[in-house]
């Protein structure tokens, strides 16, 4: 059987959970964002620019007070009241980092924010070149020799 109207409207589908914060002597409810507030927060930390050709417009991503303009909207009391306004986000912002990004991997997942927005959030994307494979190519940190030194790949001279 098709859901009503009602029963969507009424439906409680927007998750919490309660986390403690040692470091601020509790623990707080973080909850996950509602569609409007995605929209928002999304719209908040994404400008956008002339692309480097001239033709056309680019998204800019804008990290700058991203974890506590997420938190700001996720933080609630035991009614399920926000505790601070988007306008309060450089007040939360001067707190922990440490505890900040605890409760803002929390906020992601509950608001269901894919792993590659995610990773774009944070600056941890990479378009792969064709062809990459995901293996590193960076420089061994030792001057001890790799395990691998003699590659079978490797042209033999």
């Amino acid at each position: 059987m098709a859901l009503s109207r009602d029963a969507i409207v009424q439906a409680n589908d927007i998750p919490t959970e309660t986390v403690p914060v040692p470091e601020w002597g509790g623990d707080v409810i973080v909850r996950g964002l509602t569609g409007d507030e995605l929209d928002d927060f999304q719209g908040s930390i994404r400008q956008f620019r002339r692309s480097m050709d001239g033709k056309g417009m680019e998204p800019v991503l804008i990290q700058q007070g991203m974890h506590a303009k997420l938190l700001v909207k996720c933080l609630v009391d035991d009614n399920g009241q926000r505790l601070f306004k988007d306008n309060e986000a450089d007040e939360l912002g001067a707190k922990s980092g440490k505890v900040l990004e605890r409760l803002y991997d929390i906020a992601q997942t509950l608001s269901g924010l894919s792993e590659d927005e995610q990773e774009e959030m944070e600056g941890n994307s990479e378009t792969p070149s064709p062809g990459d494979d995901s293996t590193s190519s960076s420089p061994e940190p030792s001057g001890t020799p790799s395990p691998n030194s003699s590659d079978e790949s490797a042209p033999e001279n």
